[in-house]
């Protein structure tokens, strides 16, 4: 898509998202007592939940209300609520975003109701329907409720979804940033706002993040949009505009609601709409929801609508780049199945995969590299997408991808190994591995898979190493045969006793593949070296004193005491 075919979709969106009716449904919850089949007092806060019919089935509505107390929008954050043994957003921290912070005084409100909160949740259904409401400081607390909710029904088609007018911002950046990084948990959110309310953008200076979606309105029209980023500019540009606004009233959003339901298809018939440039359809479709909100000094502003556009350009690219792990594992299989073709090749050449890629012996080792960059590029990129979900989605998506995962660290992570020691490295473990490479070991271990369960002694012949740092410790072993005679002479026996005991342990398993039996491989190698230097005498000597072993070893017919 070229730049010029790019647009902003705002206008079309708004009228949508009123078209429903869902709006209108959640005003009357909040101003009118019917259809109430509970309510309950609580310390500065209140709720009633309704039962209403809609579309053939029954929606319920909790609509929050609260006694309006001054904020001046100081923070709290998660890790403080936690402390304060108040763990309903606990769920929200990833390990790359683990604290965030949120509106002191409404979270105080859910703290404070805590109790009749909990029980409000434990008799929501799981199936029903869910709208939860509020106007104002009461959106804020609406906000929030809904977000405890996410844990146990964010992922469903049920999940709820959240309504407020007038509400001011609840979180800082790393807020918005857990809250976006699930696929649906963002578009559990419809925020309305008046042009001239200043109350949702008390506290745009404070470093205060919207998320979700925000149908802002006017006399002259609305627009809607989800990126962050444009809506604190926009939000921006109305205060500067239009002020503080005092005199607006919570309840003209009882108007609004009804004069959007009307409007639900927008049509600009102003002389300004007609005298914008429309050969830049993105910057056209930006002026016209500007002019929707009645911010006509803002179409002289060049630098500003250029930075609108420029918000919108890279929400729009962000969108469309957005990290497809589904559609991209299946291109990525084909570069699996070259590795493994040329895991077969390097195989009959007698020298193994891991020393042929050491080496560079052939074209086909160039082409590894080419396979060996698009696996890592993708699996880096799925470690941190998994890092930064909420802990429960993330799980799943670990769970899911895991298997895959395995596979790609026991094929890959030898390359990478003997990338680093063919250019001289040491110490790979300690100071070279990657931290997607470890992750994928600790998530594996973590789900209390057992790593030798798909291994068995008919199938050994065709296994990956199950250790994918082998290769790492055999050339450690290497260099400590070099040590031998040098300073650190006792260091360097200790080492290669271990590694002995690290050897055969494997082959007891059966978690190694024959392949390091190849006569060119670096572990026959170390082998023949250590062999001349050593007296021998331990299992692993005894096993490696006749190739007969080898071949029962590859044909899963040799069996160790």
């Amino acid at each position: 898509m070229t730049q010029s075919s790019l647009f902003s979709s705002g206008l079309q969106l708004a009228p949508f998202v009123t078209s429903s009716g869902l709006l209108r449904i959640s005003w009357n919850a909040i101003t009118s007592s019917e259809s109430v089949i509970e309510s309950k007092q609580g310390v500065r806060l209140s709720y009633k939940v309704h039962s209403v019919p809609f579309h053939e089935k029954d929606l319920q509505i909790i609509a929050f209300e609260t006694i309006d107390h001054d904020d001046e929008g100081d923070w709290i954050s998660s890790s403080a609520l936690k402390n304060d043994e108040f763990f309903d957003f606990e769920f929200l921290s990833t390990e790359r975003n683990p604290i965030f912070n949120v509106n002191k005084a409404a979270v105080s409100l859910l703290v404070e109701n805590q109790q009749i909160l909990a029980q409000l949740k434990d008799e929501i259904p799981k199936t029903t329907q869910l709208i939860v409401t509020g106007i104002g400081l009461a959106g804020s607390v609406a906000s929030l409720f809904t977000l405890s909710l996410l844990d146990s029904r964010g992922s469903g088609k049920n999940r709820p979804l959240c309504i407020t007018f007038g509400a001011p911002l609840i979180g800082d950046k790393k807020l918005q940033v857990a809250i976006s990084r699930s696929s649906t948990w963002n578009s559990c959110f419809l925020n309305v706002v008046s042009h001239k309310d200043s109350l949702p953008r008390r506290f745009i200076t404070q470093g205060y993040t919207p998320f979700g979606t925000f149908l802002l309105a006017s006399d002259a029209g609305s627009t809607s949009s989800e990126n962050s980023e444009f809506i604190l500019e926009i939000l921006s540009a109305i205060s500067s505009t239009h002020g503080q606004n005092q005199g607006f009233q919570s309840a003209e959003y009882g108007n609004i609601v009804e004069s959007l339901y009307r409007k639900v298809i927008y049509k600009d018939q102003t002389p300004q709409a007609e005298r914008i440039n429309l050969s830049d359809s993105l910057l056209a479709t930006i002026s016209l929801q500007v002019l929707a909100l009645e911010l006509t000094p803002l179409l002289q502003d060049t630098t500003s609508l250029k930075n609108l556009k420029k918000l919108e350009e890279k929400f729009i690219t962000l969108r469309k780049a957005k990290f497809d792990p589904s559609r991209k594992l299946n291109v990525l299989k084909k570069d699996m199945a070259q590795l493994e073709w040329y895991k077969k090749k390097t195989k009959n050449e007698g020298i193994g995969y891991y020393d042929s890629y050491r080496n560079m012996y052939s074209p086909w080792d160039l082409d590894v590299i080419g396979f060996q960059k698009n696996l890592t590029l993708y699996w880096e990129k799925m470690v941190e997408e998994a890092e930064l979900k909420p802990q429960r989605e993330g799980a799943q998506f670990r769970t899911r991808w895991l298997y895959a995962g395995t596979n790609y660290r026991r094929m890959v992570e030898p390359l990478v190994i003997a990338q680093y020691y063919r250019e001289k490295g040491q110490d790979y473990v300690n100071k070279k591995r990657s931290s997607h490479f470890k992750k994928l070991e600790d998530w594996l271990r973590e789900g209390n898979e057992n790593t030798t369960s798909n291994i068995t002694r008919k199938n050994v012949e065709s296994i990956l190493t199950l250790d994918s740092c082998f290769w790492a410790h055999v050339e450690e072993a290497l260099i400590a045969c070099k040590e031998l005679n040098g300073a650190h002479k006792e260091e360097a026996k200790e080492k290669l006793a271990k590694f002995e005991v690290y050897v055969y342990d494997l082959l007891k398993n059966y978690a190694v593949s024959p392949e390091i039996f190849l006569p060119k491989s670096s572990y026959m190698r170390w082998w023949n070296e250590y062999n001349k230097a050593t007296t021998g005498g331990s299992t692993l000597a005894s096993f490696m004193s006749n190739a007969e072993n080898y071949k029962q070893y590859g044909q899963g017919t040799f069996d160790f005491l």
